[in-house]
């Protein structure tokens, strides 16, 4: 269809990339005000608009409230949901760090806990986990995305441009250090109630319990080991992803990014993020080892762990697990993220460079 002169004041809702006025034919272009124009001067003077369902139906401004609130509900989703579907994964990696004698390995964890607590005993701890990483997805997307766009109109439209990876480390390592301190109380109760058979059934009364037996400062013993873990975890995860994502648009995909079917590009998001998650894995296994035996023995300190682990049991102990796990996992957030940002009528994450501020 064509626009007439009073409608020129209408905001186009898709991107410019979809303007194409030299792939119509004639017929395609006359309307009942242009039948005595040319249609050549029709093509020329009249912009044509392709429909796009997924682009027209944007209704939330880039780096608005309601933005950063998508963004906060798909963290949600993208790190609750998927850490819940791996407790299984979860229950046998903390039981190899706590008990490697009983737990020799993966297949004979599974068959520890089968023989010993059933089927059901696979997903012990389901509850904490579940709410513990929805709060921490919440905050972890969130702010990133909040923080991410604050430290590139500080550094302005060249320095965001020459310095992107070192934006993407400061915003992912700001918003981690909010997110812990969400994640840490509950991350307690789960490591407690998954590795001491009999503590507690779950949450509900897994916390009053460990409440009662430690005080609720003992909620947060963890959190520096927390942080020592997930802020590096955090730092790769969202800086890799960024760069990985930019090298497969450059280099693998043929299309440009914003050329790319939505199926494409959420292709992308989760390659992107299974890579970036086995990067995340060898980073932060250490101090993995550390918070799971720090929440497993009352009084327990650091230097308790690196003498009883050692130096290569703190990196290595539950390592090729873990890397499964996490690997599955942050590929699958970032799977769901981004459909979730599609979803709602928004771009996918990575890459372009930072955007710069909204004018």
């Amino acid at each position: 269809m064509a626009y007439t002169d009073n409608s020129s004041s209408r905001t186009p809702l898709i991107p410019n990339f979809l303007y194409n006025t030299t792939s119509f034919s004639s017929s395609t272009i006359i309307s009942n005000n242009t039948l005595s124009q040319p249609c050549e001067e029709s093509i020329v003077k009249k912009p044509f608009l392709v429909p796009a369902p997924k682009e027209s139906s944007r209704k939330i401004e880039m780096f608005s409230p309601a933005y950063y609130g998508a963004c906060t509900f798909g963290g949600v989703m993208s790190c609750g949901l998927t850490h819940m579907a791996v407790t299984p994964l979860d229950l046998v990696k903390c039981n190899m760090q706590i008990d490697p004698a009983k737990y020799k390995s993966i297949s004979s964890g599974f068959g520890v806990l089968l023989k010993e607590q059933g089927a059901r005993g696979f997903f012990r701890g389901w509850v904490p986990t579940l709410l513990g990483y929805s709060a921490q997805g919440a905050c972890k997307y969130g702010f990133y995305e909040y923080f991410k766009k604050y430290y590139t109109d500080l550094a302005g439209p060249e320095n965001a441009a020459k310095y992107k990876t070192l934006i993407f480390l400061a915003g992912s390592a700001s918003a981690e250090v909010i997110a812990d301190v969400a994640l840490c109380p509950f991350e307690a109760v789960k490591v407690r109630v998954q590795t001491q058979p009999g503590f507690a059934r779950g949450l509900s009364d897994g916390l009053p319990k460990f409440v009662r037996a430690e005080g609720a400062a003992g909620l947060y013993k963890g959190i520096v080991p927390l942080w020592g873990r997930q802020i590096p975890y955090t730092m790769m995860k969202f800086a890799s992803f960024e760069t990985i994502v930019e090298q497969l648009y450059k280099n693998v995909i043929p299309t440009p990014k914003d050329q790319c079917s939505k199926s494409t590009q959420l292709g992308v998001s989760f390659a992107g993020g299974y890579l970036a998650g086995i990067l995340c894995a060898i980073v932060s296994h250490p101090a993995d080892n550390l918070v799971s035996f720090l929440n497993n023995a009352k009084g327990a300190t650091v230097g308790d762990a690196v003498n009883k682990l050692g130096v290569m049991g703190l990196c290595t102990r539950g390592l090729p697990i873990r890397i499964v796990m996490i690997g599955t996992l942050t590929g699958a957030q970032w799977g769901i993220y981004d459909s979730f940002k599609v979803f709602v009528g928004l771009p996918t994450t990575g890459g372009a460079a930072p955007p710069g501020p909204v004018k």
